[in-house]
């Protein structure tokens, strides 16, 4: 990892999103977004027109026992960011998903991605109390790759699920991580 390692914030309510973090998280999405980022967005370019709206109702359903925003931040400004969020169906309230996983382009290689997944896991575990979480990654993109090596596991395909173009089927991949 860089010697400037992030700092975390966690957001657990929209009232803690000061307009200038607002806007940041809208940067950073649109941005990992328009290069190809598994965040939501499969078609770019996208603006941040489009991605505010979004960002909107991620922010409005922010609960401190059920959905927040872990944040990286480098130098005050947001390098990174992903959503958990604890399922509501009380057969599985040990469960939690983790999504928008993304790390800004111009931090990308300094170990930040890495730092946000170890982080969300000791969140995940030591404060929501859940034992396990999932996240959905499309196939063509070595994400596999690269939740495997942090202690993820492959544990199913839905092949061809996401469709980006005529002959361009992807592979939608649950990966789980056991026993937080």
């Amino acid at each position: 990892m860089s010697s400037d390692s992030p700092h975390f914030l966690q957001i657990t309510s929209p009232h803690d999103i000061k307009p200038d973090l607002r806007r940041e998280l809208i940067a950073c999405w649109t941005a990992v977004a328009n290069t190809g980022g598994a965040v939501g967005f499969a078609f770019p370019p996208v603006t941040e027109l489009e991605v505010i709206p979004v960002a909107n109702q991620l922010i409005a359903g922010l609960d401190a026992k059920y959905s927040r925003l872990i944040v990286a931040t480098v130098d005050d400004r947001v390098a990174g960011w992903l959503h958990l969020h604890r399922h509501t169906d009380p057969l599985v309230p040990h469960w939690g998903t983790v999504q928008r996983v993304q790390t800004h382009p111009d931090h990308r290689g300094r170990g930040y991605g890495k730092a946000l997944m170890a982080k969300v896991r000791d969140v995940a575990r030591d404060e929501l109390g859940l034992e396990h979480l999932r996240l959905e990654a499309r196939s063509g993109a070595e994400l596999e790759k690269f939740y495997v090596s942090l202690g993820w596991e492959e544990i199913g395909r839905w092949p061809g699920a996401l469709r980006f173009g005529h002959g361009d089927d992807r592979d939608e991949v649950l990966m789980l991580l056991r026993n937080l």
